[in-house]
């Protein structure tokens, strides 16, 4: 082995080792400070290792073969230089450590900024700069589009895919919008649409110090928008230093059109349907229905149809005001439709979440859980924190009486979108499901006035705060009819004294919570067999009924009727039962 070593010295082998680390490392810095610049994907990086990996032994055995003769000069001129190289070796050595030592130092913080991720990251509203005010949605589209593709990136957890839009327009610091996202990375961007052409500049920052961390201009055709959100989002990566992890052949824009008219019109659809509302709603359905015809293989138009036709039953007059004739026909016109539109969506593409979330949701409304539960988790498995999908399923569980379960789901939900108002009625009525009566008003009175406001009449009449919960509903203006509201607010003010007939009480609807209160505790179904009546079952409605005000009512045979109409019982035999309820024979329950 001595004689062995010896000829490695001989042949320089030690020199050239040590020479090829160095010149290796030097070479990987630099194209890892240029690759986020140019642009380069993450696999160039891997392609530039493997390549110096495999060059390594191949400098060995050259040098080895091709070693140079000894001589006394040579010999003094070759010790001076391996103390060069060794100078040089020990400095690569040195600075590798300190990177190490720094990148622990540093972990710890980025843990406490986010515990699920090491990078949280929130994309604000693209600012729209087109002459056209009216290309809002455009730009307001492409702040969406750029999300969710981020958010298929495994190693990225992106925050505030709907919360962002709360700060549109606003010039606040980074550090308080990062904050309140939870994100201590932000994107912020600019859209310029001028006939077929878009430009769009879109920049990382860092939030707790405001560096920018990568920025970049993208002037392309409209035809080329999805490759531009493509290259966006893994330039956007590549800045980050995360993997993309996708399988080979996919890419973070999956859904794709080559009609750019379609392409938008889908935009100004999706903005519609946010907007909610029984107009918006009933637009955005018009304008999808454009686009698939023109387009029937665009999955997304297809999967925000459906959303759109799931919705309108919710949001129109007839339901609100107990025409239940007239809710029959918009749920018989738009439930069918829903269906078709959101399997075409899942036929069309199977890992798009969107589907399934609403196919699933139609379940929900025909009563099936089951089924609805299996979509949800097929959502999940593609897209674990998918808005949508925590806010339905969530609702779900509570559904069933899972109210923990529920709550856990819900607080995950209010992690990652801390502003919008749908979302945080709910999770006020979680919250007081569970008993956590100051929180869950405390998240009430925060929500927008308008038809939040019965979640926190709710609240209070089931705290015993009538005279509170009478203010609530007459003083606040909602879609339901003024009379109803007078009339459940007049109720309350008696409250907790008897009403001197039940039966002879108005209808109250939606605010039919009143009955629990005022002695007419067999009246609180109504509204509910209505909805089963007319077959369909507003989601998350039924979690109601697992509030400690209804048990008079649970004890009833009816209640028992409805929980079977609404998929309960059914759910029960096979997932378990709820701590309210347990089975009594082969066909029967009982609930407390």
């Amino acid at each position: 082995m001595a004689e062995f070593f010896a000829e490695l010295k001989r042949r320089h082998i030690y020199r050239v080792g040590a020479a090829y680390a160095v010149m290796a490392w030097l070479l990987l810095q630099i194209v890892n400070n240029v690759a986020p610049g140019l642009n380069l994907p993450n696999w160039a990086i891997t392609l530039v290792i493997v390549l110096l990996a495999l060059g390594f032994p191949v400098a060995l055995l050259f040098c080895w073969i091709q070693h140079l003769p000894d001589g006394a000069a040579q010999q003094t001129k070759t010790n001076r230089l391996d103390w060069i190289l060794v100078g040089g070796l020990a400095t690569v050595i040195a600075i590798f450590l300190f990177q190490r030592i720094a990148q622990q130092a540093n972990a710890p913080v980025s843990q406490a900024q986010s515990p699920q991720n090491g990078v949280s990251i929130a994309v604000l509203p693209f600012v729209n700069l087109s002459d056209d005010r009216a290309q809002e949605f455009f730009s307001d589209g492409i702040t969406e589009e750029i999300t969710a593709a981020l958010a298929r990136i495994p190693s990225l957890r992106v925050v505030a895919r709907t919360s962002a839009f709360q700060f549109k327009g606003q010039n606040q610091d980074v550090r308080a919008v990062g904050q309140a996202l939870g994100a201590n990375h932000l994107i912020e961007g600019s859209v310029r649409k001028a006939g077929d052409r878009v430009r769009i500049t879109a920049q990382l920052i860092k939030v707790d110090d405001g560096t920018h961390l990568w920025t970049d201009n993208y002037d392309r055709q409209l035809t080329d928008i999805f490759a531009t959100q493509e290259d966006i989002a893994q330039a956007i990566a590549g800045a980050l230093r995360v993997p993309l992890g996708l399988t080979q052949g996919t890419t973070l824009v999956s859904n794709r059109t080559t009609n750019v008219e379609s392409y938008q019109e889908y935009l100004r659809a999706k903005a519609l349907v946010r907007a909610r509302g029984l107009k918006p709603l009933t637009d955005a359905a018009a304008l999808l229905e454009q686009v698939v015809a023109r387009d029937p293989e665009f999955a997304p138009a297809w999967a925000e149809l459906a959303a759109a036709y799931n919705l309108i039953p919710v949001t129109h007059p007839a339901e609100l005001n107990g025409a239940i004739d007239e809710w029959r026909e918009v749920v018989d016109a738009t439930l069918p439709k829903a269906e078709a539109a959101a399997r075409r969506a899942i036929e069309l593409n199977a890992n798009y979440a969107d589907g399934y979330v609403s196919l699933g949701l139609l379940q929900v409304h025909r009563g099936k859980l089951l089924a609805a539960e299996g979509l949800y988790e097929k959502a999940f498995a593609l897209d674990p924190n998918n808005p949508d999908a925590l806010q339905q399923y969530s609702l779900l569980l509570a559904e069933v009486g899972r109210l923990k379960d529920g709550l856990t789901m819900r607080l995950k939900l209010a992690a990652l979108e801390p502003f919008v108002p749908v979302y945080n009625a709910n999770n006020a009525m979680a919250l007081w499901l569970n008993g956590q009566n100051d929180d869950a008003i405390m998240v009430a009175k925060a929500l927008p006035p308008g038809n939040f406001t019965t979640n926190l009449a709710t609240i209070y009449a089931g705290s015993d705060r009538y005279s509170e919960a009478a203010a609530v509903l007459a003083e606040t203006p909602s879609d339901i009819a003024p009379a109803t509201r007078e009339q459940a607010a007049s109720l309350l003010r008696a409250a907790p004294a008897p009403a001197a007939s039940p039966q002879s009480l108005p209808r109250l609807g939606m605010l039919g919570f009143v009955y629990l209160h005022v002695g007419a505790a067999t009246r609180a179904l109504d509204y509910y067999e209505e909805s089963a009546d007319v077959g369909f079952f507003i989601a998350g409605l039924n979690m109601m009924l697992w509030h400690p005000s209804y048990t008079p009512v649970r004890k009833t045979e009816r209640f028992k009727a409805f929980a079977r109409a609404a998929g309960m019982v059914e759910y029960w035999r096979v997932k378990g039962w709820p701590a309210f309820c347990h089975p009594i024979g082969a066909d029967d329950f009982v609930c407390d």
